[in-house]
């Protein structure tokens, strides 16, 4: 594993990178509006490149600077530009219904990052790697996971469920980089166009919402069932 044999210089690279990540996913969670969301997720996303680029390059993985520049066009460009166009077309700005307050969601995402960290440290330990970057590495994915099913679950604008599933997926492949950054570029690439098949479902499901119901809240979503 790449994560347990890196030089002090790379690991805290990695580190600071995976800590900003998980930053962004609090920034989305404790904010009503949605261009914050998005600008978190952007910023995020280009995080993610960078760090795909320098696993490459600490790892000898040259397929990665290939991922990295997929991550940067996709994650980092072009899904906030249509996510930002839905936004646009449909003159949506905050989340008007909420389970939880901003501040409430932020005290149960830090519940979320206790219990990732405990996890991380149990199964670092139970697979014999105890290295810092590794712990940090399983923490920050599965905080920004949960952190992904929490805004699912609390938010209710369509917008804001994209991108939950997005910030879910964006855990899942800043882990891969740092922990398996072997993985096949196949794979890695029909992730990326999965994601792109994803928002523009979401989209045209957005457009259906408000044209049939007058809303983009997920829960007017009962009115549809016959």
């Amino acid at each position: 594993m790449l994560a347990a044999h890196l030089d002090p210089l790379a690991a805290s690279l990695f580190s600071l990178i995976a800590i900003a990540s998980m930053l962004l996913s609090f920034v989305m969670l404790g904010s009503r509006w949605l261009k914050n969301y998005m600008y978190a997720f952007g910023i995020q996303s280009w995080l993610i490149a960078l760090l795909s680029a320098l696993v490459g390059y600490y790892g000898h993985y040259p397929e990665l600077y290939l991922v990295a520049i997929f991550t940067l066009l996709f994650r980092g460009l072009l899904l906030p530009y249509l996510v930002m166009r839905i936004l646009q077309r449909l003159h949506v700005e905050r989340e008007l219904h909420l389970i939880l307050r901003p501040s409430a969601s932020l005290v149960a995402g830090a519940a979320c990052a206790l219990f990732a960290l405990l996890v991380a440290s149990r199964v670092s330990a139970a697979i014999g790697l105890t290295q810092n970057i590794v712990v940090l590495a399983l923490m920050v994915m599965l905080t920004m996971k949960l952190v992904g099913f929490l805004m699912l679950s609390v938010r209710h604008e369509a917008v804001s469920q994209i991108l939950g599933l997005l910030l879910l997926e964006n855990g899942i492949f800043l882990g891969s980089q740092i922990l398996i950054p072997g993985m096949p570029l196949l794979i890695e690439l029909v992730i990326l166009f999965d994601l792109l098949v994803a928002v523009a479902c979401f989209g045209v499901l957005v457009r259906y919402l408000m044209t049939h119901v007058g809303s983009t809240s997920s829960l007017d979503l009962k009115r549809l069932v016959g």
